[in-house]
């Protein structure tokens, strides 16, 4: 965990010398603490090792790619992750939300830009975190004990960033979790996909509402019986959707 008012630290993943140069200078000069990988190995270890409050990671690595390094890393981390490709297409786009990416930008881009896109990531995991807090101590509603929301046998522990099926932990990514306590404080209330973009991925996000969709099926398919006929998590035809506990 960082120190209080230590310099936000930041792990740059890419192989082309010239770009690393400029990532790097740029982040210094913004303030942050910057390490370096320029492969999909290196970049695990130096994760691992370091705990960067946020990564800066290209699709297009050897030895490993950015899509798999993403996906490792979300089984062990909720660090914000912010991809970079030369690819447009939006299939490559969406393939790097699903594989836990928090946000996403295309080769070539400006720097400012991109310092912009990482100050918002930072800002949204500290306002997260202060806001799961005050649900915690706040909420009403479902049964809520030492920051936890509960719901027949679903238990959101807000604290500890967990939840529970019944007696077993269901691993969710960070913006899984983040977008179940947004409809979860929100209980019995139809919620747009819109609004759901705005409060879970920050109004400067521009992935579009399939994002939502994809990770609320992730949701049903780790938290509903049937998720083809889901209970919790309900569909409100071309409105968005509805928790009901």
């Amino acid at each position: 965990m960082q120190e209080e008012n230590a310099n936000p630290r930041v792990l740059v993943v890419e192989d082309e010398p010239a770009l690393v140069e400029t990532l790097e200078y740029s982040l210094r000069r913004q303030g942050y603490d910057v390490s370096v990988a320029t492969d999909g190995v290196a970049a695990l270890e130096t994760a691992r090792r370091d705990k960067p409050d946020v990564i800066i990671l290209d699709v297009m690595l050897p030895r490993l790619d950015g899509y798999e390094v993403c996906r490792v890393l979300r089984q062990e981390m909720s660090v914000p992750i912010l991809m970079l490709t030369a690819r447009t297409d939006e299939v490559d786009k969406v393939v790097g939300l699903e594989v836990g990416a928090d946000d996403y930008m295309t080769k070539p881009f400006g720097m400012r830009e991109l310092m912009a896109r990482v100050k918002a990531l930072l800002r949204r995991v500290r306002l997260t975190r202060e806001e799961l807090a005050a649900a915690g101590a706040t909420a009403h509603g479902p049964d809520v004990q030492s920051e936890r929301m509960t719901f027949g046998d679903l238990v959101i522990d807000l604290g500890r960033r967990e939840v529970r099926l019944g007696e077993e932990v269901i691993h969710l990514k960070p913006k899984e979790f983040e977008l179940l306590v947004f409809l979860a404080r929100n209980r019995g209330i139809v919620l747009t996909r819109d609004l759901a973009l705005e409060r879970v991925w920050g109004w400067e996000y521009d992935g579009g509402s399939r994002t939502v969709d994809v990770h609320v099926r992730w949701l049903r398919e780790k938290l509903e019986k049937e998720p083809s006929n889901p209970a919790r998590i309900m569909t409100v035809r071309g409105v968005g959707y509805r928790f009901d506990g």
